[in-house]
């Protein structure tokens, strides 16, 4: 048990949805929020689910900074003039050094969506609908390495099999807010339980990038769906081409239904908007998409940009 002193100092760091939610939950249980910093609007523009905390904070009467990057000398000295006890980072993908972790009076208080040590580092929301990770809210302390720090709170979330990343984050966020609600009440009082993780049984998580969502028509249709759901909004999206102009596909499902075969990323039949495409087995039904120019789906045309694509593409340049 760590012992705090009663209603703790407490300071607030985010940019996203979980960030909000924090913030709301420590005005709703009164606790003795001293500042708050947020992202800069004008920095959050490849930010997903970016929040502006701002209107929140000043709507309590509460001391509000923005940030363009937590490593600015000025953040941590805010910080240790406002003595801080506890700092809340949240919804960053800012690394926090040393010099931010030693600013508050105690620590600095971290949330994860994975059952850590289980699934730390980056795109958990993606690696979670790919069934690589389990999901889960997780209070921890901030510390030098990886979501290695020590766990406040814990607890395990149920996704629905078929979900897409939008499902996952607002799931996820369902849960943050009653973990929270458990969480905080002990924290007033200034009486907290840590406990160590089990570093033999960490596993890692890398970074996803925009281009790691181009769909291989000749994988499954399980495998496409599964990177269709994986990196939906508000993540950027499954994309394959149509020609030279890149198309998003938001929204699909599969078909083991129809009756009919063809090459892997030829569209097979059309419905209005909506059209099946081929894959490496079952046909998938697109039914949400944007494409970069006007796109009409019709039968025979061949999504994906393949080799021999590239090798026309450069004769007929």
């Amino acid at each position: 048990m760590i012992s705090l002193g009663s209603n703790p100092r407490i300071g607030v760091m985010g940019s996203v949805n979980s960030s909000k939610k924090l913030l709301e939950k420590l005005i709703e249980h009164h606790l003795n929020v001293v500042t708050v910093f947020g992202l800069n609007p004008e920095v959050s523009t490849n930010v997903s689910g970016f929040q502006d905390l701002k209107p929140i904070a000043e709507k309590a009467g509460l001391r509000f900074h923005y940030f363009d990057k937590i490593a600015e000398p000025w953040v941590a000295e805010e910080i240790k003039q406002q003595e801080v006890d506890i700092l809340f980072v949240v919804g960053l993908s800012q690394l926090v050094r040393p010099e931010l972790m030693q600013a508050p009076k105690h620590f600095c208080i971290g949330y994860h969506p994975t059952m850590l040590p289980k699934g730390r580092g980056r795109a958990a929301v993606a690696w979670i609908v790919m069934g690589e990770v389990e999901p889960a809210v997780t209070l921890f302390k901030i510390d030098e390495g990886m979501d290695t720090g020590d766990i406040f709170f814990q607890r395990k979330v149920t996704i629905a099999q078929d979900a897409y990343a939008q499902d996952v984050v607002d799931g996820l966020l369902l849960e943050f807010g009653k973990l929270l609600d458990d969480f905080l009440p002990q924290l007033k009082i200034g009486q907290i339980q840590a406990t160590p993780q089990d570093h033999t049984q960490a596993t890692y998580l890398e970074i996803r990038r925009p281009n790691d969502g181009y769909i291989d028509w000749e994988k499954s249709a399980e495998e496409i769906f599964k990177l269709i759901r994986a990196v939906s909004q508000p993540l950027p999206g499954a994309f394959t081409y149509f020609k030279t102009h890149k198309m998003t596909i938001w929204r699909a499902h599969i078909d083991r239904e129809l009756p009919v075969k063809g090459v892997p990323g030829r569209i097979l039949r059309v419905d209005g908007d909506a059209f099946w495409v081929q894959t490496g087995d079952h046909p998938i039904k697109i039914t949400t998409y944007a494409v970069e120019e006007e796109f009409i789906p019709k039968v025979g045309i061949k999504l994906g940009f393949g080799v021999v694509d590239f090798v026309n593409f450069l004769k007929n340049a």
